[in-house]
């Protein structure tokens, strides 16, 4: 029996007038678009930077590849943090202020002088980016019901995309322009004002939000309770740890997130030397592989949410999407490092990371399926072994470059897309984690 104490309103529709549903819900889902698109707007200035900043400072390639691998490892050390303190504080909390955080530090990182200021700066920036994942997660988990999360996480999935596509042009423009300088204190204010418009405008819970009626409150709870009550819970993270499950999605993350990075990090300076594109064409030639993850992030969520409606089970189109996926991104870099024309070149990465769009899509979903609502801690933990993984990404690829060639370097990361479709066979997204609910 419910009893005041507990706290929960359990919303029906013998309870709610008739009136038309809103949608403020879509909102949330503008907003992830956004934070994600900055977010990875401002991981990729460095890469696109690189050139012009190893030719003023005489940095190394692996001196770079140290600075991309400095700010992936504080990244993945604050993700379970980050996932933990999102439940505690909340996500409009969380988020608005990890985004003030690493737009403070991305404009800092024009000022960088010394490679060690460089490295501490990165590092900071790092921890700022952590809590994104973790707190958007969990707002997605709380604000869609399940029959929308699909779509829902194509947002988060296209906005990462939008970023690298938009951001690469962008930052190149910028650089040519004003000098690369310019491109890290540009960015960084824009990501001031997006934070102060999210904590504005957002609220942690959807029944707290005076643009959300008690329609759209039913259609979200799904015929589930939603709770109001304030008391924060720790995660079981006994039973967390004794689940198959929990280690398989973390591991096939891992592997989607080393090959996501490789590229992050080195792909314009790749089609410079190994296909010899010019700056100027490299901004925008660097862009449009990652048409690929936004599109098929996007086509994922909607053919998740339609064959889950038409009666597949859950597990199913999670895992077969998201194993499907690395085995096409495995397949179409092989064809990548095997192609001498650098148009087909372009064409098979853009596949290739077209791949990891549906694995990327299939995981986030999963978090929220078997997180339920410690969804920001499953968020976290895959979010931390697949930043640490993908840590290594840049410094190992510079290495296989220097000794050997940027095709040895390709084939090695088509290696990881193997791994990751085989631990997809291990995650059962219908079935939650122990006492989740």
């Amino acid at each position: 029996m419910t009893t005041p104490s507990q706290a929960e309103t359990v919303i029906s529709s013998q309870h709610v007038p008739l009136q038309k549903r809103s949608n403020y819900r879509w909102t949330l889902a503008i907003f992830v678009l956004l934070i994600t698109f900055m977010s990875f707007m401002d991981r990729v200035n460095l890469a696109i930077a690189a050139p012009e900043i190893m030719k003023e400072f005489h940095f190394t390639k692996i001196q770079i590849g140290m600075m991309q691998t400095a700010f992936f490892l504080s990244y993945a050390f604050f993700q379970i943090p980050s996932g933990l303190a999102t439940e505690y504080l909340g996500h409009r909390r969380m988020v608005a202020l990890a985004m003030a955080w690493w737009s403070l530090f991305t404009s800092l990182t024009a000022f960088c002088g010394r490679f060690s200021v460089w490295i501490i700066v990165r590092v900071l920036f790092g921890v700022g980016e952590a809590p994104v994942y973790p707190g958007l997660n969990s707002a997605l988990a709380g604000w869609f019901p399940r029959k929308e999360r699909g779509k829902a996480m194509g947002f988060l999935v296209t906005g990462s995309c939008l970023g690298q596509i938009v951001g690469l042009p962008l930052a190149g423009l910028i650089m040519v322009t004003w000098g690369w300088r310019a491109v890290f204190v540009s960015f960084g204010m824009l990501g001031l004002v997006l934070a102060v418009c999210y904590y504005a405008l957002m609220r942690t819970d959807p029944q707290e939000s005076k643009f959300v009626n008690a329609a759209e409150l039913e259609y979200i709870a799904d015929g589930r309770p939603i709770s109001k009550s304030t008391k924060r819970a720790m995660a079981p993270w006994k039973d967390f740890l004794r689940s198959g499950q929990f280690w398989a999605i973390a591991c096939q993350f891992s592997m989607a997130d080393y090959i996501n990075y490789v590229f992050i990090s080195w792909l314009p300076v790749y089609l410079l030397e190994a296909h010899q594109f010019s700056l100027k064409q490299m901004g925008f030639v660097a862009a449009v592989p990652f048409m690929g993850p936004a599109i098929g992030g996007m086509s994922c969520g909607f053919i998740a949410d339609y064959v889950v409606k038409k009666g597949w089970a859950t597990s199913k189109c999670r895992s077969w999407f998201g194993g499907i996926g690395l085995l096409f991104c495995c397949c179409a870099l092989y064809m990548t490092a095997t192609t001498g024309d650098r148009w087909l070149t372009v064409m098979w990465l853009t596949i290739a990371l077209g791949g990891l769009g549906f694995t990327f899509n299939s995981s986030w979903a999963s978090c929220a399926d078997i997180g339920g609502r410690f969804s920001g801690t499953v968020a976290g933990w895959i979010n931390f072994w697949g930043n640490l993984c993908g840590a290594a990404g840049p410094t190992i690829t510079a290495l296989v470059v220097t000794r050997y060639s940027w095709r040895a370097a390709i084939l090695v990361t088509a290696v990881a897309g193997i791994i990751g479709a085989v631990s997809w066979l291990f995650v059962k997204p219908d079935i939650a984690l122990k006492n989740t609910a």
